[in-house]
């Protein structure tokens, strides 16, 4: 991350680390009893981006007598004022800080793990800083906004040993049925799985309006380019086609990453593909309709929008193979658990960063070859389409200043 990212904030990290003297008193709370481990075994938490799937995610976590949650960001006043109020009222007191600036939060020693629930063209950027500051990160799907960010994401985790979660619970609860027949053997070899899901995203015409006093609305951009407010341009709906940011090219892939980071994740999961990356892409169009076959290097194929083909339908050379046990989450509390377990004991979670980002990968490909209306060659090694400037081209994107990776 540029060093420019940081300047603004000089000032703060100077004086983060004052603090005021008072009398240590040793609560019942702090022991710890039957339902809830001691102060010194639970996990330190804050949720950065509080709107729909935060305050889904700030539930689940808040829920869990392992966690202590101590503090909540968002942009917004009162989003972040009434996650506050939430966190405050779980543990009957005031102890919770409310921010604006993520930043802020990841300054703070105490915090051991946060939950990101940002517009997706915030997730790269935070969880990178998150790893850097010395956190672990939940991050919900679709984990990148571009092909380029995920390998960066991939190797903040490593390089400072962070556990960092995907957040689609899907590939593993809405897909068991197809999941365990092909890891059951059921249909044999598998030949190929289809993916029905869309649309890309689009470009946002919306007109200004009076931006809200209690929005920052210049942090809500970021590194998104500057447009005017318009509330249906920040809105958290779950709208796919016009107005919310999911649908638009600036802060999202559409439903073809919204969506796609669920199905797509549950089909390289279901296939056992999800360490790989495509090596080909290849463009269909046939009676003016549209598809694309994923190609692997293992022989599968992976196709999206097939002709007659359901989602997430398999198809294989019918010869029964013995089973193999299925991948599963550890601890307790499904994909939430299965963090929090990870943060404990350091095992890689069952969306691994890497997973997520394989998976998520696969949108982001499939988004080009249908905006360039043709196939592509991909090096999953070098990250970089195979001779072809052009494609290349959309690697990555221009970010405002100061948020550069």
């Amino acid at each position: 991350m540029a060093s420019s990212l940081h300047a603004t904030r000089r000032d703060f990290l100077k004086t983060a680390s004052a603090v005021v003297a008072a009398p240590y008193i040793i609560t019942s709370a702090a022991l710890g009893n039957q339902d809830r481990p001691p102060a010194s075994d639970r996990i330190v938490m804050a949720g950065i981006g509080i709107g729909n799937m935060g305050n889904g995610d700030q539930g689940a976590f808040l829920g869990r007598g392992d966690v202590q949650y101590v503090a909540t960001c968002d942009v917004r006043h009162s989003v972040r004022e009434k996650s506050k109020a939430r966190v405050d009222k779980h543990y009957d007191n005031q102890d919770c800080e409310a921010y604006a600036d993520f930043r802020e939060i990841l300054a703070r020693d105490d915090i051991d793990a946060v939950h990101v629930a940002t517009p997706d063209h915030w997730h790269a950027i935070m969880v990178i800083e998150a790893c850097r500051h010395g956190k672990d990160v939940y991050c919900q799907k679709p984990e990148t906004l571009t092909l380029r960010e995920g390998p960066l994401m991939i190797e903040a985790a490593r390089r400072y040993a962070r556990v960092v979660s995907g957040g689609s619970q899907r590939v593993l609860e809405d897909y068991k049925t197809v999941v365990n027949q092909c890891w059951g053997g059921e249909i044999g070899a598998v030949k190929s799985i289809n993916v029905n899901v869309g649309p890309l995203s689009q470009a946002c015409n919306l007109p200004a309006q009076d931006v809200p006093e209690d929005m920052d609305w210049d942090l809500w951009l970021g590194p998104a380019p500057w447009a005017p407010y318009n509330e249906a341009r920040c809105s958290g709906n779950f709208s796919t086609s016009g107005n919310s940011w999911r649908s638009y090219i600036d802060y999202s892939g559409g439903g073809m990453t919204d969506w796609g980071a669920h199905h797509f994740g549950g089909a390289t999961f279901a296939v056992d593909v999800r360490e790989l990356q495509p090596a080909e892409v290849v463009f269909y169009e046939e009676d003016g309709k549209q598809h694309l076959e994923f190609r692997y290097p293992n022989g599968i194929s992976l196709t999206h929008n097939k002709p007659s083909k359901g989602n997430l339908e398999v198809e294989g050379d019918g010869v029964t193979r013995e089973p193999k046990p299925v991948p599963t989450y550890k601890g307790e509390g499904g994909i939430y658990g299965d963090f929090i377990e990870c943060v404990k004991t350091r095992e890689r979670p069952f969306r691994d960063i890497e997973f997520a980002v394989n998976s998520v990968s696969v949108s982001h490909l499939g988004s080009i070859a249908y905006r360039l209306k043709r196939s592509l060659k991909w090096d999953a090694a070098a990250q970089q389409f195979l001779d072809d400037s052009e494609a290349n081209r959309y690697l990555d994107r221009a970010r405002r200043e100061p948020w550069q990776i």
